[in-house]
């Protein structure tokens, strides 16, 4: 009886183990993967316009018309992902994404926003490839939520080494985007390579999670047709976070900027740090339910109080009651606690609860290109419409209405998957 509690120990400290590796490898794969995708934005581009259009938002909207257009791709590309090869595609998506930067330093305006509309659509491909190593296992959800507030820390912080790059090394705003791409190229090879050395999920993760499997035209038609009205409508609930989300982060320079806090390239790091952290802890907490559609439900839980939060803060801030670095703190608290669960825990348990054969990827990137899709379609309707809003005015008054939207599409989406699971009498 010793030998066999022994022998569980060992196991279980293995595994405890392997989960806070392979959460952290992930963790700084991803930070390094975004150091080629969004310090570009810290550069305003001050005075430069074409068509009646900041040279800034040209080159956001190219980038996220790319990056939406690999979501699009990613539907098949991402759910018929292999294990074997995953490197090199990361390599060679990454590189060549790098290498757009260096185009963009070279080429004179506006040819500059066909280097980023390419940089998007390589990029785009990433989180999915990413992901892959983690789904599927009983500590998905914790390594899933490391992942995940990645790009909230990462947001921050790769800001924060451009700016560093900018005011303390008077690096150009054009070269700006390939240095900061060179400061974190050694960590991202390393980081990479270190994704490979994770081991596989073991039998009782493929137990309790279902076997990750690629999933083929036929398969995704199935799961559409099982779960289509469910899908279309946590897509749309998506959709409002990811506009709300990547609004923030294409623009958070500039509403610091209008807030007061431009000269500070620390914001960046400090905000989003403690998000991140908030975020971590809330998503960490999911790993200890193990009944897979209880979890599910709590999830539903967790975004519906992140879109209150968000969208309270947000019309405190419209009334004047809220300071505008506690807006922005709670705003991003609120948008992430919806955002993070539909990247990494809501469709690994739906997958786990239905006992789906298939992956995680499809699902995201099905969510995910709809998003991206309303989020150019929104920064389009700003910039042509005319709107005469300056970007704290209209990102919080877009808070607001895509909270209250969201949270209708989240009530809604709770109970469809709970009475489908009911009558498919899983238990």
């Amino acid at each position: 009886m010793t030998d066999i509690a022994s022998s569980i120990q060992r196991m279980a400290g293995k595994r405890l183990v392997v989960t806070i590796c392979a959460s952290l490898i992930a963790f700084m794969a991803y930070s390094s993967v975004y150091a080629y995708r969004k310090p570009f934005t810290v550069a305003t581009f001050e005075g430069i316009r074409y068509w009646d259009i900041s040279y800034q938002t040209l080159l956001i909207i190219s980038q996220v018309i790319g990056y939406m257009l690999s979501k699009f791709a990613g539907i098949k590309f991402i759910a018929e992902l292999k294990s074997l090869g995953r490197f090199r595609t990361g390599i060679i998506l990454t590189g060549t994404a790098w290498f757009c930067l260096l185009g963009f330093g070279l080429v004179p305006e506006p040819w500059g926003m066909l280097f980023m509309f390419i940089n998007g659509f390589l990029l785009g491909f990433m989180w999915g490839v990413i992901f892959s190593y983690l789904e599927g296992r009983r500590a998905t959800d914790l390594m899933g939520a490391v992942l995940a507030v990645s790009f909230i820390f990462a947001g921050g912080f790769t800001r924060s080494v451009a700016k560093w790059l900018m005011v303390e090394w008077d690096v150009s705003e054009k070269w700006m985007p390939f240095f900061t791409g060179l400061v974190f190229l050694i960590p991202l090879l390393i980081f990479l390579f270190l994704l490979e050395k994770i081991p596989p999920p073991d039998e009782t993760d493929k137990k309790e999670r279902t076997a990750r499997i690629p999933m083929n035209a036929e398969s995704r038609k199935l799961f559409l047709k099982t779960f289509g009205i469910g899908l279309v409508i946590v897509s749309i609930t998506y959709l409002f976070l990811t506009v709300m989300r990547d609004i923030r982060d294409n623009y958070m320079a500039n509403i610091w900027n209008e807030l007061g806090y431009g000269t500070d390239y620390s914001i960046f790091t400090k905000t989003e740090t403690n998000t991140c952290l908030l975020v971590l802890l809330t998503m960490g907490l999911l790993v200890l339910i193990r009944k897979n559609i209880r979890a599910l439900a709590m999830v539903h839980i967790v975004i519906a109080a992140g879109f209150l939060i968000a969208g309270i803060s947000s019309l405190l801030f419209i009334t004047g009651q809220m300071d505008g670095a506690v807006w922005m703190q709670l705003a991003s608290l609120g948008l992430y606690m919806g955002y993070i669960p539909f990247n990494c825990i809501f469709f690994e348990r739906l997958i786990a609860s239905f006992r789906i054969a298939g992956n995680v990827g499809f699902l995201i990137y099905f969510a995910d290109a709809f998003g991206y899709l309303g989020s150019v379609t929104v920064m389009l309707i700003k910039e042509f419409a005319r709107l005469r809003l300056n970007w704290s005015e209209f990102y919080s008054h877009g808070v607001v209405i895509g909270s209250l939207l969201g949270l209708a599409g989240t009530i809604f989406s709770l109970i469809y998957f709970t009475r489908r699971y009911r009558v498919a009498n899983l238990k």
